[in-house]
């Protein structure tokens, strides 16, 4: 994506007493970065203090109800459906996956627990086949169409590493949907149990699948070029840089990630999607019906936020229970530390990453990873969305852009309304 052309920035919404710096400096984001369209939406203590939406190029179309693609965030809602398994007794997270789908067991996975596959340790990041998105229609999905492709992998782990640990970006939310459904009465997907038990109770927009009739509102996720952010990259911030980091910056992360990509699983598997090229290629319609619970749920800010608020409550949301007790409990029970190839996360049993408080003797990728989302729990997704919450001070917390920042890698674009956030509510309990 090239810079758009200027049009009057379109600011709307509103925070609540307290709050208004996160206003300011959204309104400061908006002004000053690379953006085109972002909502912003933040709950503390059951209520939603901040309610922002922003159009930088002139997009009438967008709203607070928009939806859009949020990538990688979309892995925290895939592991609020399993915790709810866990929670009626129907699964283990320590378990072996072949105690619930015994043909998952070919080629080396026999061993492989939930937890490793929450854990991103299922040695499967990447599949030895491009998936047909046809494929991934709900329907096809009961077909047993991915099952059938997933059972034939080969459980493959980085050589030389210490880690088991490797992203599985995409291949993650398939692999789970397949054991979803296999363990849930109704035998649904997860797109399904997202819709009835969560989103709809909930009144949220957050879907894994999105209905024929609401493809219209999705607003589209377009990459900054990487001339742009190159160009931008060489500018200092006082002359307005308009992407968070600088080129010594952005290439320090790169080389940092260059040994895990040398002996990364990845290299050479073929595209996720067949016929995928680019990332615009999940704007297509048929991504957004299909299900790929791990990069393309389809969500507003609002919708996230509201959820992340349900789980900052322990599960509990206006006297419904989504998850009890016992599942939120285990769902953060056990996280482990470990190099992932860009970052070192804190995976816990359930799939979601703790953001611990890290020392100045840290190294610094770690210090950018979580300084500024201490206490947060959840995931973020490719290019800048963000669906985390923080059960300490009972924060739901969710940003939503359609500008993607593939760049900057720990999306620390949105952690500035993290902190901001963190500050808010701080001085709220200290005044």
């Amino acid at each position: 994506m090239a810079p758009q052309k200027k049009h009057p920035i379109r600011i709307q919404g509103t925070v609540t007493p307290g709050f208004e710096s996160v206003q300011r400096l959204y309104e400061k984001q908006m002004q000053t970065m690379a953006e085109a369209n972002t909502q912003l939406c933040i709950y503390h203590r059951g209520e939603k203090v901040v309610d922002l939406w922003a159009s930088a190029t002139g997009d009438e179309s967008f709203s607070p109800d928009s939806i859009v693609n949020v990538f990688s965030s979309g892995k925290s809602l895939e592991t609020i459906a399993v915790a709810s398994l866990v929670g009626k007794g129907l699964l283990d997270y320590k378990a072996k996956v072949v105690d619930y789908w015994p043909e998952f067991g070919a080629h080396g996975k026999d061993e492989l627990t939930v937890a490793d596959l929450m854990r991103h340790e299922g040695g499967m990041a990447a599949f030895d086949t491009a998936v047909d998105p046809e494929d991934l229609l709900t329907e096809n999905i009961k077909r047993n169409r991915v099952g059938t492709l997933v059972e034939n992998q080969t459980a493959r782990f980085r050589a030389g590493q210490r880690s088991r640990r490797e992203y599985h970006a995409i291949t993650r939310g398939w692999i789970l949907n397949e054991l979803f459904r296999r363990v849930d009465p109704a035998s649904r997907t997860i797109g399904e149990f997202l819709r009835e038990d969560i989103s709809t109770p909930l009144a949220a927009d957050a879907f894994i699948g999105v209905k024929e009739a609401d493809l219209g509102r999705i607003s589209r996720v377009t990459p900054l070029g990487f001339g742009f952010q190159f160009l931008e990259s060489l500018k200092p911030r006082f002359l307005g840089r308009r992407i968070t980091h600088n080129l010594p910056q952005i290439l320090g992360r790169l080389l940092k990630m260059i040994p895990s990509m040398r002996h990364a699983t990845t290299r050479g598997a073929p595209p996720p999607f067949k016929g995928m090229k680019a990332i615009e290629f999940f704007n297509q319609p048929i991504v957004a019906i299909g299900e790929t619970p791990s990069a393309a749920a389809n969500c507003s800010a609002r919708g996230l936020a509201r959820i992340a608020a349900m789980m900052s409550a322990g599960g509990k949301w206006e006297q419904r229970e989504y998850l009890s007790a016992g599942a939120w409990a285990a769902m953060h029970d056990d996280a482990i530390e470990a190099e992932m190839g860009f970052a070192t996360s804190d995976f816990t049993q359930g799939g979601v990453n703790l953001f611990k408080e890290v020392g100045p003797a840290s190294p610094r990728i770690v210090r950018e990873f979580s300084i500024g989302r201490e206490g947060f729990v959840g995931w973020m997704g490719l290019g800048g969305s963000i669906f985390q919450w923080h059960p300490e001070h009972q924060i739901g917390f969710a940003f939503v852009p359609t500008a993607l920042h593939v760049l900057d890698i720990l999306n620390e674009r949105g952690k500035v309304y993290q902190a901001e956030a963190l500050r808010c509510v701080e001085n709220l309990q200290k005044g």
